[in-house]
């Protein structure tokens, strides 16, 4: 191995580390890609858009009344029972784990 590969593997290795870093533990094993899709299959913005206006995001706010990681799973979860989604836990994980890795930033 060369000294090249070794700072290019040394490198990987620490932006791994950060990226795992970067969300709470309670979303350590969230697939963020489910996350994703099923905010656009559930269509999570219009119902935000319809609430808030504007493009929805106002509904987020990560110096409101959310404040930490499980409170943020615990209202993707209410959205999930008062629309009946039927979204399983991992599924509530993985939109939580997304709202909280474009939104609320949640270590």
């Amino acid at each position: 191995m060369t000294l090249r590969n070794a700072a290019g593997l040394m490198l990987a290795l620490v932006l791994v580390g950060l990226h795992a870093q970067a969300q709470p533990d309670i979303f350590k094993n969230a697939d963020l890609q489910l996350g994703v899709k099923l905010i656009a299959d559930n269509q999570c913005v219009a119902c935000h858009v319809s609430k808030v206006g504007g493009n929805g995001s106002a509904i987020y706010k990560p110096q409101g009344r959310i404040n930490t990681a499980a409170f943020l799973r615990g209202m993707v979860e209410q959205c999930n029972t008062e629309l009946n989604l039927g979204m399983f836990p991992e599924e509530v994980e993985a939109v939580a784990a997304v709202l909280n890795r474009d939104h609320y930033k949640f270590k």
